[in-house]
């Protein structure tokens, strides 16, 4: 009968199990025959760490890789741009919807996940789960993303012991800012936990400060469709979700040229997604009373000029409706530069009569009323036979 009194393992003892586990199964070959249990090991330790953060089992939604259909290829890239919309959100794991993540059942005391966090910093345990995670179960996957998430949810007063961690062990932000690097199902698990940390500004200050950063504007233009659109809402989320920040980042004439290089890469390519989402957050971001350095910037190069009036007559209402939303800064701009005056004056005509034409939604009050401000200003302008 001394199974009934068998008591549940402290947390202590799942942290140490998990890195035991862990230990071993980095010393073996990928051939050897004890890795399936040390993974079935790392997968029951994990599941009992869930019980301590959520109180109990939640019915997940089971989903295998096979019909995951969170990106339905059959949509077309208009339908699929439209429904990842700009942030994490849209693009979810499998398996967790509806997951009760982070909200402790009253059986999970404040001392044990307090016991569970400290035990993962001291023993590095999330970078080791995160390093490894190609190698777990799917389920045990998921329990990796609770993990993450839970314990960024965890604060004691004003601070957040786990975005300290992160910070002072910068190494794991690293690898998850290499999401994109991974095969498309690790990726969207890596990137999720990513823009979950990215909500935190100490976080999202690192991620921007450093040079893999960059990568994610090539991480857009990737072969797989699912770790491109992916890259993209990633950028989103950096670049837009903390003002003060980003407008401390173009501050910096660096950033504001490198930026403006890598953003015209990006409307530039083939990919249908990648140009209109490319296009979308640069008419954000330009659009953001605070970033009037990256707007200055922008609207006074004549190139940039051309590259959206290239867009704005493409054959894409949607690409054409992204791209009036920078077109008209260039032509509400007050202090326009004698390149910029030349090339509107030049292609006058074929202005006006793009914009009288142009019915993206008749519905859309501001739409059509900025378009009539457009006319209006073009109508101005001298004929180009005027102009010298």
């Amino acid at each position: 009968m001394a199974f009934l009194f068998k008591r549940n393992p402290k947390a202590q003892e799942l942290v140490r199990n998990l890195n035991d586990s862990l230990t071993k199964l980095e010393s073996y070959p990928a051939d050897n025959s004890n890795r399936k249990k040390l993974v079935a090991d790392i997968s029951k330790n994990l599941s009992q760490i869930k019980i301590i953060l959520q109180g109990k089992i939640d019915n997940y939604e089971e989903l295998d890789d096979e019909n995951d259909d969170r990106l339905d290829m059959a949509d077309s890239p208009s339908d699929y741009t439209d429904r990842i919309g700009s942030n994490a959100a849209d693009l979810s794991i499998p398996g967790l919807a509806g997951s009760n993540v982070g909200s402790p059942d009253t059986d999970s005391t404040i001392d044990q996940i307090s016991q569970l966090a400290n035990e993962c910093y001291i023993t590095d345990l999330l970078y080791r789960l995160l390093l490894n995670i190609e190698t777990l179960e799917f389920n045990s996957r998921k329990d990796v993303y609770i993990l993450c998430t839970s314990l960024l949810r965890r604060e004691i007063g004003n601070r957040s012991p786990t975005i300290d961690y992160l910070l002072t062990h910068d190494y794991v932000i690293q690898l998850l800012m290499k999401a994109p690097e991974y095969h498309s199902n690790i990726n969207i698990l890596l990137s999720n936990i990513l823009r979950e940390c990215i909500k935190f500004e100490k976080v999202c200050r690192y991620c921007l400060n450093s040079e893999l950063f960059w990568q994610y504007f090539k991480y857009s233009q990737q072969s797989s469709f699912e770790n491109s659109t992916d890259a993209l809402i990633t950028l989103n989320d950096l670049l837009a979700n903390h003002h003060g920040l980003v407008q401390e980042f173009f501050s910096k004439q660096n950033n504001l040229d490198r930026f403006i290089e890598n953003i015209n890469k990006l409307i530039t390519c083939n990919n249908y997604v990648t140009k209109r989402q490319s296009i979308k957050l640069l008419s954000k971001l330009i659009l953001q009373r605070s970033n009037y350095n990256l707007m200055t910037d922008y609207v006074n190069n004549s190139s940039n000029l051309k590259l959206i009036m290239i867009n704005l007559s493409d054959k894409s209402k949607n690409l054409q409706y992204e791209s009036f939303q920078i077109f008209k800064v260039f032509v509400a701009n007050p202090k326009k530069n004698r390149q910029i005056l030349d090339i509107l004056i030049k292609n006058r005509e074929k202005l006006l009569f793009f914009l009288k034409e142009f019915n993206y939604n008749d519905k859309d009050t501001v739409f059509n009323e900025e378009k009539e401000f457009l006319i209006q200003q073009i109508e101005e302008l001298p004929s180009k036979n005027n102009s010298t």
